[in-house]
């Protein structure tokens, strides 16, 4: 029987290989396009374009992400409480104690930022603070400490920055083939038509398959968080009533954004309220999704042995 060890590796496992997949793609696509213009320049560039990126957006996303959802820093003595329990959960988690930040918004959620535990924030809105009791407000920042534990920042930028690449660098082929971007002798050598039509579909099918890889990893992150979560609090119950009463809620966040959806606790357009009422969400929809659907969260942390 699957414990609460085996399933936070299985996600692990998981997760190093959907971005492993996601860096095969954007070298693949570059290096279809170094030879569809006949310039191995193009694959070196674009492997160092991309590194830079993310060494970029990892160091200062997480003041952009704090500025984007409209968090302000409170203090202990403003929140006592709220201190306490994140203290608590750290020194268990064996992390440096996060910021606490606040947002004024009904809508119950929270996320966690910041390019390293030294540097985490961990932020609650006001909604979450008034609706959930003190076991499921534990549950919920255990799972947000749990993403700073496990390095989500790292892994999450990675990922949105190497899909991003794939998408800007395949409508930039796109565009430079269709006015006319290769040389006529490229169009009519029969090597060249077909690399230049694998290439071309590459760069409409790239963006798509990189996007659908991008959120299987936010997913599988999450899952791992409720996992390493509970191994903190070691009371799946809280967590799982969390997710009933914050999915409950049909109000969606007021400063809520696409680029850091995947950062809060569950969706915060609330696209997915209608789980709380237990119907199945459809295959075709799940691969679209930034959270794993409630159902499936819940039923994985019914399903866990501590």
């Amino acid at each position: 029987m699957a414990t609460i060890y085996t399933h936070a590796s299985a996600n692990i496992r998981k997760t190093w290989l959907l971005v492993s997949l996601l860096f095969i793609l954007i070298i693949a696509i570059f290096w279809a396009f170094s030879l569809a213009y006949q310039n191995p320049v193009i694959l070196w560039f674009g492997v160092a374009f991309s590194l830079l990126m993310n060494i970029a957006s990892f160091w200062w996303s997480h003041k952009l992400v704090l500025a984007m959802s409209g968090a302000k820093p409170v203090s202990e003595r403003e929140n006592p409480e709220l201190h306490r329990i994140v203290e608590n959960l750290a020194i268990t988690a064996g992390l440096p104690k996060p910021r606490v930040y606040f947002i004024n918004d009904p809508s119950p959620n929270a996320f966690a930022t910041g390019r390293d535990p030294k540097h985490a924030v961990v932020a609650v809105t006001r909604g979450l603070l008034e609706r959930l009791d003190r076991t499921e407000l534990e549950g919920v920042l255990a799972h947000e400490l749990s993403h700073i534990g496990n390095r989500d920042m790292l892994i999450s930028t990675i990922v949105v920055v190497l899909a991003g690449m794939v998408a800007i660098v395949s409508d930039i082929f796109l565009r430079m083939t269709w006015f006319g971007g290769l040389r006529s002798n490229d169009r009519n050598n029969r090597a060249g038509a077909i690399i230049m039509a694998v290439a071309l579909i590459g760069a409409i099918l790239a963006p798509l398959a990189a996007m659908l890889i991008r959120l299987a990893v936010s997913r599988r992150r999450e899952f791992l968080a409720d996992a390493s979560g509970v191994l903190l609090t070691r009371y799946p119950e809280g967590l799982a009533n969390a997710l009933h009463k914050i999915s409950a809620d049909p109000r969606p966040l007021a400063n809520a954004h696409t680029a850091t959806a995947h950062l809060f606790f569950e969706n915060p357009f609330k696209a997915d309220a209608s789980q709380a009422g237990g119907r199945r969400t459809p295959w075709i929809v799940k691969i679209f999704m930034t959270h794993p659907p409630i159902e499936d969260r819940i039923r994985a942390l019914q399903g866990m042995n501590l």
